[in-house]
């Protein structure tokens, strides 16, 4: 079967060629806007709903090459190669996986095209890579169950957790404080229609360029436990989140003003840097490339419901971590997240067969478990 990947590299750009990379990232959102315009006659003659604009400092820069024999891709060493593009020429770039070029390239091992791509810590490049594989044999392995969290940010069925530190260091945390509260500061300060200042501009690039050392860690930590995670198990289940509405301010109106406001944002900024949606958007192709798969089962009382009993007892979560079933033929105890990740993997298990979820408040009839884990 064919493959269709991206692989992302760095680019290693000149003063010159940086700034010409510039120019053409604006030339390209110049292209951008008039597509966005054209949108909006199509809106208004009927053909189409309203399209969303996004302003300048909320867009990446980008260049497309769309057609992969334009690239020009070579190989220089272990770690560096070259590629060609339009308006600034060769450029080097990281060269940290191998791309189906030169004598690996035929009809059906190709890089198809590419984008450069501006980010907080420079340009990059995403390689399209279309590779013909093997269909996977089907997976042998167990299944699980995984809840996602925040305190424990992956709880698996089989009583083992994922989990990971802070993505910044202390010093590096403790930097971006400041920067942040210098920032506030300087922007308090300024007129208002004042245009930003060159230092306030460093200001922001250094917060980015920390958030984005941030985001390249979580993402790194993502990458290396999904495949773990789908080379050990055939079936992974994981619940079918309403992310977006999760992540909605508590604000409310002016005539109805919400309640504890600075806890659901402080909440909703914890959801966020765990991104559930990708860690699933990551496991559903590598699952997918070993011969698994991902289900996705309902989401209400997969944390109220009792993994060994299947009812549901008022009062059986007594703590964010511990769960004691308050059912009197059960008492089963366990950690919160793990009765909720066993539950996920038995809905996963009735929905793959056929039979469907438990309802609501229904108890099915189950063994009770041969190893209960200590809460």
């Amino acid at each position: 079967m064919k493959r269709q990947r991206g692989h992302k590299a760095r680019l290693h750009l000149t003063p010159s060629q940086l700034t010409a990379a510039d120019e053409q990232g604006h030339a390209a959102r110049t292209m951008c806007l008039k597509t966005y315009f054209r949108a909006w006659v199509n809106c208004w003659e009927g053909r189409a709903g309203e399209p969303n604009f996004k302003a300048r400092f909320r867009s990446r820069m980008a260049i497309d090459i769309p057609q992969g024999r334009d690239l020009q891709i070579v190989r220089l060493s272990r770690r560096w190669g070259r590629m060609w593009a339009p308006k600034i020429g060769h450029v080097l770039f990281r060269w940290t996986k191998g791309l189906p070029v030169g004598k690996r390239a035929n009809k059906s091992n190709k890089v198809t095209g590419a984008r450069l791509v501006k980010e907080a810590d420079g340009w990059h490049v995403v390689f399209r890579v279309q590779t013909e594989v093997p269909d996977p044999e089907p997976h042998t392995g167990p299944t699980v169950g995984i809840d996602r969290g925040i305190t424990k940010p992956l709880a698996l069925s089989d009583g083992t957790f994922r989990g990971h530190g802070d993505w910044l260091t202390p010093g590096e945390s403790e930097r971006l404080r400041r920067l942040e509260k210098e920032s506030a500061r300087k922007r308090h300060a300024r007129n208002k229609g004042e245009k930003t200042s060159r230092r306030l501009a460093r200001i922001y690039d250094q917060i980015a360029r920390l958030r984005a050392k941030a985001k390249r860690r979580a993402v790194d930590w993502q990458h290396k436990t999904t495949t773990n995670i789908a080379e050990t198990f055939s079936r992974a289940a994981v619940e079918d989140l309403a992310i977006t509405n999760m992540v909605k301010s508590a604000k409310g109106t002016v005539e109805a003003p919400g309640t504890r406001v600075r806890q659901k944002a402080g909440l909703n900024r914890s959801i966020a840097q765990e991104a559930w949606g990708r860690t699933v958007t990551l496991l559903e192709y590598k699952m997918a490339d070993r011969g698994g798969i991902v289900v996705n089962v309902p989401a209400p009382n997969t944390s109220r419901r009792c993994s060994a009993c299947g009812f549901i007892t008022l009062g059986s979560r007594e703590t964010q971590a511990r769960f004691v079933c308050k059912n009197p033929d059960c008492g089963f105890e366990c950690n919160a997240d793990t009765n909720a990740s066993r539950n996920i993997d038995h809905a996963a298990g009735l929905a793959v067969s056929g039979r469907g979820a438990v309802a609501d408040g229904q108890a099915e009839k189950r063994q009770p478990p041969t190893q209960p884990h200590a809460a």
